[in-house]
């Protein structure tokens, strides 16, 4: 069975994380060790209580997030937050995170795997946020509204929020998976016509219409399962251990 050091090391530097600015209470990288050995992976959009349990559960040593353990930023060691800590230590599973590494990957990102999903022709690297282009996007996709919105549900396995207010076919498609929807009119500047994101605030609706531009809402959540997946299977594949995806919807 592989070393969770070897395992670490790999993955910092197949999501190259060192190179990857984020918001400080991201804390990309290993943020809870175990005993030291790997026999089981585990993927989760999120680290809490719900998904410690399922992977303490099902043997998990390794589970690997998206949203690590401290975007709250500090707290006292009391209540949820000892109980989360102590199932870590007692059961010893390691917790590892990455949320905007995991978000550019190329290949295995969540942006990357749902355009792939989509079949999104052509796509580049799009949007600029913490020095770096966290979104793709497809120019000349030429695909109706009404199809896209169908692959999409089909790729999420759930209904999806659409604004109609764009071309009925896309042609200038942006993915940016998660809660990018305040950067609407940041998005209508670039000559998107149709954005695709996990969730919204209520006026980027009425932008939307104003700015004549379709808006998809995918759900926050459904939107960012597909790059923790990528990478579980990934490192599955290449330590030659088991791995399994916990579901635990927000509901966002």
């Amino acid at each position: 069975m592989p070393a969770l050091a070897e395992v670490v090391q790999y993955t910092n530097e197949f999501l190259r994380v060192a190179h990857c600015d984020d918001w400080p209470n991201a804390l990309n990288g290993l943020q809870v060790e175990n005993a030291g050995e790997v026999q089981r992976i585990g993927a989760a959009v999120d680290a809490s209580s719900r998904t410690c349990r399922a992977a303490a559960e099902k043997g998990i040593d390794l589970l690997l997030v998206h949203h690590g353990l401290f975007w709250p930023g500090a707290q006292a060691i009391t209540g949820p937050v000892r109980a989360q800590l102590m199932l870590l230590f007692e059961r010893n599973i390691a917790l590892y995170s990455a949320h905007l590494p995991l978000d550019v990957h190329p290949v295995i990102g969540n942006n990357a795997q749902l355009a792939a999903t989509l079949g999104l022709p052509g796509t580049e690297p799009f949007f600029e946020a913490k020095g770096q282009l966290i979104g793709l996007r497809s120019a000349g996709a030429q695909i109706p509204r009404s199809e896209l919105t169908r692959k999409l549900e089909e790729a999420l396995g759930a209904s999806v929020k659409l604004f109609a207010h764009g071309p009925e076919i896309a042609n200038n498609v942006a993915v940016i998976t998660g809660g990018a929807g305040s950067e609407i009119h940041a998005v209508a500047r670039a000559g998107i016509d149709t954005f695709i994101t996990g969730e919204a605030p209520h006026w980027a609706a009425i932008a939307a219409e104003e700015l004549g531009i379709n808006l998809l809402l995918g759900g926050h959540y459904a939107t960012e399962t597909f790059g923790v997946k990528a990478l579980a299977g990934h490192l599955a594949d290449r330590f030659g251990v088991p791995w399994e995806f916990i579901d635990a919807p927000t509901g966002l």
